[in-house]
Parts: C-alpha cells; structure tokens; sequence
C-alpha cells in the first residue's frame, strides 16, 4: 500500500484564475447567475464547478479541500471553522436520537465533553472504552450502534489505535469508522487503513503557525454531499464556515506539511532524550523507542505494525 501524501498533493496542480501559482481567493458570499435554471441546478447540487453561498461551498475553501482529500486519498474534503466542528457536524450527520456511538475514554478532552455532556441531550448514547483493547470495543457493540470514533493517537495518552481491526469490527457491525488524524498528518493515512472518514484539527500541525482555528472532514463524495445539502447536511445548516482568507493562507503552509512533520519528529525524540532516563530523568510518554529506553511506549509495537501495513 504505497503512499505518498506530499506528492498527491503537489500533483492536483492548482492555479489562480490569470495562471497564478497559488489558487485565486474567492472572498464573495453569493454568486451571480446568468440563468435560473443553472441556479436551480446549483441548489439541488448537480452543478459540478458552480457556487451558491459561501455557507456552502467557496471556491478558496474548495481548492484547500482537494488538497486535503489528495492528501488523505479520499474523494472528497470538506472545510470547517474548527476541529470541533468538524467533529460534532460529522457525528451529527450519521447519527440520530437512539444510536449510539463507541469511542476511546482518552479522547480529547473537547471531543470528551461534547460526546459525554451534549450528545446525552438528544438520547444519543456513548460507550467508552480503552480503544486499545479489541475485545472490549466487541463488548460494546449493540444493534444501534453507528460509529466507532477514535484518534490515530489519542490526545494526550499517545494511545495507538489498530484502524484496520477497528475498521474490520465497525463494518461486521454496520457501522462506520471515524478517525481524527490531528496528530499525524503524512504520518498515517486512516482512509487507506479502513476509516471511512477522517477529521482534521488543521489548528495544530496542518496550518502549523498558532495563527487560526480551522478543521477539515475528508470522505467519500456521498458523504460530503450528505454534509452539504441545503436541507438536511449538518455542515450547511450548522454554518461552521471557514473565512477564505484563511483557507487560502492553510493552502500555502499545506506544501511544507511534509518538512514540518519530519522536524517535528525529529524535535520530539531531541526532548524525549534530553528530559528522559538519560537526561534529567523525567518519566516521558513517546511513541517509539530509541536505543537508550529499556521500556518503549506500550503502544510501540502497534505503531511498527501500522507503519508497515500501511507501506504494503
């Protein structure tokens, strides 16, 4: 299963509207039609290329979205204002009062408290479980099951997820598979593993400046068309759009993601040396394992095989 992320999006060669080399910004929020019938069309979301309200699509946000579903390898992105929204507008659309949900009990903390103060509100029910632990996501199966939710690495606890058992289990189930890949980026591809969507926190290494809030749902056609439609999609109606500007400035820091993550970890294995057993001495929870830890992180191994699942 070969991968290259950085190469997939350099490939889609986007341009400005006068030949450009980075896409034009679109900062309109609605558009002119020539005819009623193209609008009509538009509307209903069979006009490929057009553009109704910037609530719904925007072409700067369009061009950012490719990109991120070259990235990730699946058809079709969609662009958030947060992580957050990203999170709850995708939950939402799949699921409805009386299903339930199964996610990892160290989820992130914002994730946490909207899956275990908010959803309860609307009689959907949230199991949570040590996602490491295969038989105990299994035990938590029911017949309203919806969706299995978890982090590549779960934020903080650096808890590997098995994407491909967990993928396995949700669909034995009829369920799907939502990961948020915030914490590695080019590092792992989730769709390629089995997810069928991917969420994004573009506020930390995507964007990669502590400049804005942004977030991105990367999945299949339908279910971004599903996201978008004008009547029922959570993302339209919720209106959790992201300023163009800021679309097109995430674009631009986007063609260095691939440099960026290296450094990163590079940096974090320099700190894990400095701050652990042979530096000061502070216990340090990472992922990997260099010659001088007698102990790797327990998730180690886990992140070895995926490394290696996802390269065959």
């Amino acid at each position: 299963m070969s991968t290259d992320p950085a190469k997939r999006i350099y490939d889609i060669q986007q341009f400005g509207e006068f030949g450009g080399v980075n896409p034009s910004i679109t900062d309109s929020s609605t558009y002119t039609f020539l005819e009623g019938e193209t609008m009509e069309e538009t509307f209903l979301g069979h006009m490929e290329g057009c553009f109704l309200y910037s609530r719904h699509w925007n072409p700067s946000n369009k061009y950012l979205a490719d990109a991120l579903a070259a990235m990730e390898k699946t058809e079709s992105a969609w662009i958030t204002s947060s992580g957050m929204a990203a999170i709850t507008c995708s939950l939402l659309q799949v699921c409805n009062s009386g299903d339930q949900i199964i996610t990892s009990v160290t989820t992130y903390g914002g994730t946490y408290a909207f899956l275990k103060n908010w959803l309860p509100k609307y009689n959907i029910e949230v199991s949570f479980v040590d996602i490491t632990n295969l038989e105990q996501v299994k035990a938590a199966i029911r017949p309203n099951t919806k969706v299995i939710y978890t982090e590549t690495v779960t934020n903080p606890l650096l808890q590997v997820s098995d994407i491909p058992e967990l993928a396995k289990i949700a669909h034995e189930n009829g369920a799907k598979l939502m990961v948020d890949n915030t914490f590695t980026p080019m590092i792992f591809s989730p769709a390629e593993l089995g997810a069928d969507f991917v969420v994004y926190s573009m506020t930390k290494f995507i964007n990669g400046k502590n400049d804005c809030v942004a977030g991105a749902i990367c999945g299949s056609n339908e279910f971004i068309a599903k996201l978008s439609n004008v009547n029922d999609g959570t993302a339209m109606l919720l209106g959790p759009v992201l300023d163009p500007l800021r679309s097109s400035s995430i674009l631009k820091n986007l063609h260095t993601l691939h440099l960026r993550m290296k450094q990163h970890s590079s940096n974090a294995l320099f700190v894990a040396k400095k701050t652990g057993r042979d530096g000061i001495g502070c216990k340090v929870s990472r992922i990997g394992k260099s010659s001088s830890e007698s102990t790797p992180h327990p998730t180690y191994e886990q992140t070895i095989w995926l490394w290696w699942y996802a390269c065959h």
